[in-house]
């Protein structure tokens, strides 16, 4: 069969269980994203000189506003007329289903409830530097999708396609390993960005970037992508490209308003 010269994915994407306790690849690489994540902006705050102790509370409201935001996304942007006929069901998060989008939100209005508390740093200065973990979670979270065989791509007859054995035995676009890898350079893109200029960083200028490479990478990648909603089968523009304009020309407001910030301190 022509499907024999392709690349034929097929793992359990659970990778240990004992009795109803199970230990799933994706639970890893989502734990990896968090753990990265709590690594880099301890760094972030060593070097910029602040109490790492103010950590503590922070990475709490990340996880509860990632977690809820990906999940209410997903219940209520994919597929809102079975979840509102079956309200319970949005609680079963283990059964799978988080929408990136709607974590973007849920962590954007953590972070806001978190500064409003604390008083400090302010809310733009701690986006910029969560946009740097963010950016690798990203790339362990697509990573998990592709262990699940889920988000596949449409169907491609390039060498490069991937056969997911638990979908179906047509060679599609492994399109979430294209997102991690995008994710990835973007991810040490804006490392360095950090790192070479962190103390002349204007405000905005971290998570415009990170905005507009992300949800660009998004909307494009979105053309070889299965559609994730049933309604939207037949439109031009798939939900997650629909979705990911509004956080681009963000994006873009944001850069700008840093420029100028940055000219007037010339």
């Amino acid at each position: 069969m022509i499907n024999n010269m392709f690349f034929h994915w097929n793992i359990d994407p659970v990778l240990a269980s004992a009795g109803p306790l199970a230990i799933r690849w994706y639970g890893i690489f989502f734990a990896a994203a968090f753990v990265s994540g709590v690594i880099i902006m301890q760094w972030i705050y060593r070097k910029e000189k602040l109490p790492s102790t103010a950590l503590d509370n922070l990475f709490w409201y990340i996880i509860v506003g990632t977690v809820v935001g990906a999940r209410l996304g997903h219940c209520l942007l994919y597929d809102p007329a079975y979840y509102l006929s079956s309200p319970f069901e949005i609680f079963k998060i283990w059964e799978g289903g988080l929408a990136s989008h709607g974590g973007a939100l849920g962590i954007l209005l953590a972070l806001y409830l978190y500064t409003r508390r604390l008083g400090s740093p302010s809310y733009l200065w701690l986006l910029d530097r969560v946009a740097i973990p963010a950016a690798l979670g990203g790339f362990f979270i697509r990573i998990g999708n592709f262990f699940n065989s889920e988000i596949v791509g449409t169907p491609t007859s390039g060498w490069w396609a991937v056969v997911f054995e638990r979908v179906d035995q047509i060679p599609r676009h492994a399109v979430q390993m294209y997102e991690a890898l995008a994710y990835g350079i973007i991810f040490c893109f804006l490392l360095f960005l950090y790192r070479r200029y962190w103390d002349i960083l204007r405000g905005g200028l971290l998570l415009g970037t990170f905005f507009v490479a992300v949800f660009t990478i998004r909307l494009i990648l979105e053309f070889v992508k299965t559609p994730q909603a049933a309604y939207e089968t037949h439109w031009i523009f798939s939900v997650g490209q629909w979705l990911s304009i509004p956080f681009i020309v963000l994006g873009l407001a944001l850069l700008l308003q840093s420029m100028k910030r940055a000219k007037k301190n010339v």
